[in-house]
């Protein structure tokens, strides 16, 4: 299956399940569900500028830039970290804001089950992207890995959140750990969107002329 064709999918994946977690996140009031829901529309974005990338890199380079190529996945790569911290960071002041005021009323079975099967199904996304990571030049592999970050993240917020349902519902309160664990998760993302990014600069500038490399 192409990069195309399995970039495509997590698209779809990432869409699909935008509209029930904001439906869910609002009548449940959960911050982590509706965390869950933005972050996956940030990441079809992203998506969408990764296929973007990969049109613009199988064009024929141009006398003027013959590292158009290269550069062009290894800026789609740079975008998705960019909208992964951007939004880790929102969600992390959403939660601490939560945190002070005090955390409204969450009901726990619902958030357990759409975040169950978001879990799941991004999980499912993960797999189809692994074995994409390896095949190409460093620029694609850039931009695989940073699709490929997202939706790993993916899978692990809505595990997380999916826990924090489970024991709302079972103790029939701790509200706080649903703004707690969205807190934590976002901590986590911004940390490996921090080092992506790094990675990603360093790239950048090892293909630039300029740089004498």
């Amino acid at each position: 299956m192409t990069r195309t064709a399995r970039l495509s999918i997590v698209l779809v994946l990432n869409l699909s399940l935008v509209a029930a977690l904001v439906i869910v996140g609002q009548s449940a009031h959960s911050l982590g569900v509706l965390a869950e829901g933005a972050d996956y529309l940030a990441d079809a974005a992203s998506i969408g500028v990764s296929l973007l990338a990969i049109w613009v890199s199988s064009r024929p380079p141009t006398p003027t830039r013959p590292n158009e190529r290269s550069k062009a996945t290894a800026l789609a790569a740079l975008v998705n970290s960019g909208w992964l911290l951007a939004l880790s960071l929102l969600v992390a002041a959403g939660a601490v804001d939560r945190l002070f005021a005090g955390a409204q009323h969450v009901h726990g079975l619902p958030v357990l089950v759409v975040s169950g099967v978001a879990a799941v199904v991004m999980l499912a996304g993960a797999l189809l992207l692994g074995g994409a990571t390896d095949d190409g030049d460093d620029g694609d592999n850039l931009n695989m890995r940073a699709v490929l970050l997202d939706t790993v993240a993916d899978a692990a917020a809505a595990t997380g959140v999916a826990v924090t349902g489970a024991i709302i519902l079972t103790v029939g309160g701790w509200y706080w750990l649903d703004p707690a664990a969205a807190l934590v998760i976002s901590a986590v993302v911004a940390y490996h969107a921090t080092r992506l990014l790094r990675h990603v600069a360093a790239a950048l500038q090892s293909s630039d002329p300029k740089s004498g490399h």
